[in-house]
């Protein structure tokens, strides 16, 4: 399972330690954020979407307990970094999945990456369970799993999906945007009784919403948001059958 992360640590050296450690020893760990204190740290929270976050304790501006106060609705695990052990116990009331002592040890570093693993390998095989008969039974509807239950979805509402590595960013007419931990793949699969098409590796569109089409190898279509999509040229006859 593929995992991303950012690192949130005062000291560059220990930020370049772990970074280089993760890449050797971790590579279904990507970090694809650092940051130096938790106003950075919170930004990075806001603009990505996160598997695993690796958190030292002290650091300027406050602490890691003041970062995850100010974080609303938390997605991500968390790996506390630090080199005091009398954090450990705010740690847990702060649901740590794992808390490593520096000098980081390699080995609890692979334990604790492979302990996040199995969480959320456990989640998914959850929403598995609980949401797939759901998104198959309510004509019209789909369900997007959250942290803490699931969200219900108009088909009809719904402009277009992106892929984003292992999540699709969900674009819907009003405006607004939702992430989900699924594959583009699954969307594909789940709204095969819809009119959706897939017009290109990274997209999904409604084809309701769709007000025109540029001639082309692939060509490609214009939304009704004015959202200008590509359309790959293996894709051209299977959306153009929708016009027929």
């Amino acid at each position: 399972m593929k995992l991303k992360s950012i690192i949130v640590e005062d000291e560059e050296t220990s930020r370049e330690i772990l970074k280089n450690y993760l890449k050797k020893y971790c590579p279904n760990v990507t970090v694809v954020g650092e940051a130096s204190n938790i106003n950075e740290g919170l930004e990075l929270i806001k603009n990505h979407t996160l598997d695993l976050v690796f958190l030292d304790v002290e650091m300027p501006y406050g602490n890691a307990f003041d970062l995850l106060d100010k974080v609303e609705d938390r997605h991500f695990e968390t790996v506390f970094v630090t080199a005091y052990n009398h954090y450990a116990i705010e740690a847990l009331n702060a649901h740590a999945s794992y808390y490593l002592m520096k000098p980081i040890s390699i080995d609890e570093l692979i334990k604790a990456v492979d302990y996040v693993v199995e969480i959320k390998t456990k989640e998914d095989a959850l929403q598995d369970e609980v949401l797939i008969p759901k998104t198959n039974n309510i004509e019209g509807k789909i369900t997007i799993p959250q942290h803490d239950g699931f969200e219900i979805l108009n088909t009809k509402e719904i402009l277009y999906c992106q892929a984003d590595d292992n999540y699709t960013q969900i674009f819907l007419t009003n405006g607004k945007r939702k992430t989900v931990s699924k594959t583009l793949k699954h969307f594909e699969d789940t709204l095969a009784n819809s009119s959706f098409a897939r017009v290109h590796k990274s997209y999904l569109v409604n084809v309701n919403e769709v007000v025109k089409y540029k001639k082309g190898k692939g060509g490609s279509v214009i939304l009704s948001n004015d959202k200008e999509v590509m359309v790959s040229a293996s894709k051209k006859a299977g959306l153009l059958s929708y016009f027929k």
